[in-house]
């Protein structure tokens, strides 16, 4: 039978008979389509491999953390005694406090602390020199003591001996006293041996319950629930060595000159909404930039993942405020808006404040809108249309508002503003941003009417108008020219939309016409630095980059904790970090994060729809004409009446400059008056202001079509 042959060892002493190199071979004869043998490992390299895994295998792993945590647990509990002991019979206590305080340049501190110490030296000084006459006063004490006692047991004896007539009674007292001192002698020759042998490890247990309380061990020998920290209370222990630990040498030797006495740099820790609010004083060696700059770090040593530390700058000097959420709170919903759960809420433009959300203390969050421009940023899909759609819809139940609306992204969005805006655009084509450009030019036309007025009369006072442009950056991106080569969009002072919302900033808030703007992932190019920080309302979701959030919000918040840049794309949808005056925010701090509430399609519709209830009919336009061709101003004038009995001259003027800004954006009440009379209709007073009856235009407009009427120019 033909095969391998394989070689499993050679004789070392050959037969000499046999060739040279050659000799007696064991060997094995295996067929071709057999498999080869499994090779035998040795023993050695068995047992080395039975040993790591019973090594390495968890169960023996819990088992020597257990077993070197509760040993620990005792030396962990004695340094904390000792330490205990040692403080109480020296002013190391005070000595710690007072260096705590000149590190943290408290000298008023640091000069009570040394007071205390002073006074704590005294006291002791006392006591050691009472010790010098303590040993005579008690020898004294124990013989006065002695001779009393024996002194009235006699006195107890003869009164026994009086009373039984029996003369040896008199000693029975004394006796008995002796008979109970040699029974406690007895019980402690007894207890004495088994409490010096049970005693240490009474010791041993008390200590190690002590640093069971403190759990006094490292971290990799606690349980793995301590380890993780999850849900564990903030206490200045846990603060100062989340400090201390942060990778700052000139931190760490301040605190670890301070000892435990580094609590002395926190302010009390308060509760604060859904978390807890500290003040830290730093020491002087260390700046408020290095710990912002750490606040993944911090976070992690504070057992909290980064988005739960927020870290700001308080008024005073060399501070930082930590605000630290509790385990898993932000991934918590807020509740509804109520402008969902108030059906009865109205708005007041000039006074109110939009219910926008809640600060993280879980404070109601509230934004004036009251001459504020508006630029709302972040990263797609994160909640930027809902939040800038909330405040329109409480701006819209105060019905002096009026809205002119380009949505750029063109879903639906804002559809629940058709017959509540007087312009609503939606859709994301060059078409649209044209659209969108001359509404914004309409606007600033309106602007510079009101601004002419205002010349006049002083005391002229006008309904407030809101420009809202979801999804600018498309504007600003646009590529289309019109006829005189001038670009609809780019960031040049030859670009129609932004020279538009320019001027809008510079001078619309005077006269109450409002520039809001959303725009998402901020740059140079869909943002343009002058339109950005023309906004006086800034507010940004999450965003990708640092350079990003200080295009949307400002060096200067930025600089002052705001990190919208930090928030986690996806998980905080809805939560914005806003830089505004028109909001309350902490003093000293140069923004605040507000968590939105969120108000579905549904619900905003049935907001709209009160919204509308508190108006007029409204004709909503859905695309800016742009031709120039002759109009009908009677029909006109019916189409922007709409379905209200009567409407006031003056919104009649203000709507036809809407509908065609070319063919009625110069007409007065004059203008109004001749079409209208030519027609058979008469202006008249109601509540001191004039106004149109619809039924006498529609019935104008009925006799005009009938065969010879003539029709009205």
């Amino acid at each position: 039978m033909n095969g391998n042959v394989v070689h499993l060892y050679k004789d070392p002493d050959p037969d000499p008979g046999s060739a040279a190199g050659e000799g007696p071979t064991l060997a094995v004869v295996t067929t071709p389509s057999s498999p080869p043998a499994a090779p035998v490992l040795p023993l050695w390299v068995r047992s080395g491999r039975a040993i790591r895994t019973a090594i390495t295998h968890e169960t023996t792993r819990a088992t020597a953390r257990t077993v070197a945590r509760h040993s620990l647990y005792v030396v962990g509990g004695a340094r904390i005694v000792a330490r205990r002991a040692w403080d109480g019979r020296t002013a190391a206590r005070y000595e710690r406090y007072m260096r705590a305080a000149e590190a943290a340049g408290n000298m008023e501190a640091a000069a009570e602390w040394e007071e205390r110490g002073q006074r704590f030296r005294e006291a002791r000084h006392r006591r050691r020199m009472d010790l010098l006459h303590s040993p005579l006063d008690a020898a004294k004490g124990a013989a006065v003591g002695t001779g009393m006692g024996i002194g009235g047991l006699v006195l107890l004896g003869i009164a026994m001996a009086v009373a039984t007539k029996e003369p040896a009674d008199v000693v029975t007292p004394l006796m008995a006293v002796v008979k109970f001192i040699n029974l406690m002698i007895t019980i402690v020759r007894v207890v004495w041996g088994p409490a010096l042998t049970i005693g240490p490890f009474l010791a041993l247990l008390a200590l190690w319950s002590v640093g069971a309380h403190q759990k006094a061990a490292p971290q990799w020998a606690l349980p793995a629930n301590a380890r993780s920290g999850g849900g564990e209370p903030i206490t200045p222990s846990v603060v100062v060595q989340a400090l201390r630990h942060l990778g700052l040498p000139a931190l760490r030797k301040a605190i670890q000159e301070m000892g435990d006495a580094g609590a002395s740099m926190l302010s009390p820790i308060v509760i604060a909404g859904c978390g807890v609010e500290v003040d830290v004083t730093l020491p002087l060696e260390v700046s408020t930039v290095e710990i912002q700059q750490r606040r993944r770090k911090l976070a992690e040593n504070l057992n909290r993942h980064e988005h739960e530390v927020f870290i700001t700058i308080p008024p005073a000097a060399r501070t930082v405020r930590l605000w630290i959420a509790d385990s898993g709170a932000l991934d918590e919903p807020i509740g509804p808006s109520p402008l969902v759960t108030d059906e009865t809420m109205t708005a007041d433009y000039k006074k109110g404040r939009a219910p926008w959300g809640q600060d993280l203390r879980g404070d109601a969050a509230a934004l004036s809108l009251y001459q504020r421009h508006l630029l709302i940023t972040g990263l797609s899909n994160q909640g930027k249309t809902a939040s800038l759609r909330s405040l329109a819809l409480w701006a819209a139940l105060d019905k002096t508002v009026e809205f002119r609306i380009a949505d750029l992204k063109g879903v639906g969005d804002w559809a629940m503003f058709d017959g509540l805006a007087t312009v609503l655009i939606q859709g994301p084509t060059d078409e649209h941003v044209i659209e969108a450009t001359e509404m914004v030019e309409d606007a600033l036309a309106e602007m510079n009417r009101r601004i002419e007025v205002r010349q006049q009369d002083p005391n002229a006072e006008f309904p407030p108008l809101i420009c809202i442009v979801d999804e600018a950056q498309v504007a600003f991106m646009c590529p289309a020219v019109d006829e005189d080569r001038r670009p609809y969009g780019g960031a040049k002072a030859t670009s129609r939309y932004f020279m538009a919302v320019r001027k809008i900033h510079n001078q619309g808030r005077a006269v109450d016409l409002l520039m809001w703007e959303g725009t998402q992932d901020p740059t140079d190019q869909n943002l343009p630095k002058l339109v950005r920080e023309g906004a006086h309302t800034r507010a940004s979701l999450a965003l990708g980059t640092e350079s990003q959030a200080r295009m949307a919000l400002g060096d200067k918040a930025v600089n002052g904790g705001a990190a919208p840049h930090l928030l986690r794309q996806g998980l905080d949808k809805g939560t914005l970090v806003v830089a505004s005056d028109g909001i309350e925010i902490p003093a000293g701090q140069a923004s605040i994060t507000v968590r939105t509430h969120f108000i579905s399609d549904d619900d905003a519709y049935a907001i709209a729809e009160r919204a509308k209830a508190l108006r007029d009919g409204i004709t909503t336009l859905h695309a800016i004409d742009r031709e120039q061709e002759e109009r009908d101003p009677l029909a006109d004038i019916s189409s922007v009446i709409g379905d209200a009995e009567r409407a006031f001259t003056q919104d009649i003027l203000k709507r036809l400059s809407v509908l065609n800004p070319g063919a009625y954006d110069g007409w007065t009440f004059a203008d109004l008056k001749r079409v209208l009379e030519s027609a058979g209709v008469e202006p008249y007073k109601s509540h001191g202001r004039m106004v149109v009856r619809r039924d006498s235009v529609t019935r104008a407009l009925a006799d005009r079509d009938e065969p010879g009427s003539a029709s009205v120019a």
